[in-house]
């Protein structure tokens, strides 16, 4: 008979380490994105990331900026406002400063009436107001708008805080506070008004789109159309005395005047690019003007007298200012600069 032999079942069989080896991987791989998990847990809680290297500063002025409007303060600094509510302040030793704005709307134009006060006008109606001198900007409030289009293209200022604003949608808007407050001057059109000249008396001439002219002698209560002689756009618009002006616009445009603003003469400049802004510049005693292209034109106001160039062939940025700062002219559009009538020198970021 043969002997049946008993296994104990809690005896635990010989395990070969080729086998151990083998459980002992499956554990590490089952247990190894819950270490990954709770290592990532424990860094973001407890690890703080440290800088390398120096923090890098953008410039002042950058090479994506455009500028758009100049003005000169008493104490001499240059101001150029422009693209994401920027202005900055050059100062006659050459120090840079950016002033600070409640705002990223391109701004338009600016200007200074003294060591306080200051304005400020661009797109979506915005208008800011300084009243020490630039470290504080400030949006005014209640500024007519339309439900159509607000850009402001120019401000004009005069003595004791008259400003006057142009732009889309027939705005022709009058401040007596420096800027602070605002009213229309006409009913909204659908016209764009891109300058005014304010004369003594409580004259302005405005320009604007498809040509027209306004002329009005009590400080906007009552217009005059003028007819110009051509239906292209109009510019800007300057006077160097009560009686003679001159405007500029699209396709080379360029109009005189020598009874205030009543009639106007064209002037045939045989170019066909625009211009964006006109200046008497008295310490030359001649007109100039700036446009695309980097297109300048220049005379006394005679006929015979005019004259054109370009600023540089190698760079035929547009300009939609100029300011006369001594002996220089300062342009703002693409770039920034300044011509002496022989060089031009921009400003490099």
């Amino acid at each position: 008979m043969s002997k049946l032999i008993k296994i104990d079942q809690t005896t635990a069989l010989p395990v070969s380490p080729a086998t151990l080896v083998q459980r002992a991987l499956h554990a590490l791989m089952a247990a190894l994105p819950w270490a990954i998990i709770g290592g990532l847990l424990w860094a973001g809680l407890f690890i703080k990331p440290q800088p390398v290297g120096a923090t890098v500063t953008p410039p002042l002025l950058e090479r994506r900026d455009h500028f758009y409007g100049l003005a000169l303060t008493p104490d001499g600094e240059v101001w150029a406002s422009g693209s994401n509510g920027k202005i900055l302040a050059f100062a006659a030793d050459g120090q840079l400063r950016r002033l600070a704005t409640p705002t990223e709307r391109t701004l338009q134009d600016i200007a200074a009436w003294d060591s306080s006060h200051a304005v400020a006008v661009g797109n979506d109606g915005v208008v800011l107001f300084s009243l020490d001198g630039g470290r504080l900007w400030q949006a005014a409030a209640n500024v007519p708008r339309s439900q159509i289009a607000n850009k402001l293209n120019r401000v004009r200022i005069a003595a004791g805080g008259l400003a006057i604003a142009t732009g889309e949608m027939g705005a022709l808007l009058i401040s007596h506070d420096y800027g602070q407050s605002w009213l229309r001057l006409r009913e909204e059109e659908d016209v764009a008004w891109n300058d005014v000249a304010i004369l003594d008396g409580g004259r302005l001439v405005v320009v604007g789109e498809f040509g027209r002219i306004l002329r009005s002698d009590d400080l906007g209560q009552h217009w005059e159309a003028i007819e110009a002689p051509l239906p292209g756009s109009l510019m800007s618009v300057q006077f160097r005395d009560a009686q003679n002006g001159v405007a500029v616009g699209l396709e080379g445009a360029l109009l005189v005047t020598s009874d205030a603003g009543r009639q106007w003469q064209n002037i045939d400049l045989g170019i066909g690019d625009h211009l964006f802004d006109v200046l008497w510049n008295p310490t030359q005693a001649r007109w100039f003007a700036t446009g695309s292209l980097g297109r300048w034109v220049s005379g006394s106001g005679e006929a015979d007298s005019w004259k054109v160039g370009v600023l540089d062939d190698r760079n035929l940025s547009w300009h939609t200012r100029a300011l006369a700062v001594g002996n220089d002219l300062w342009l703002a559009g693409a770039d920034l600069g300044r011509w002496n009538g022989r060089r031009w020198s921009p400003l490099k970021p």
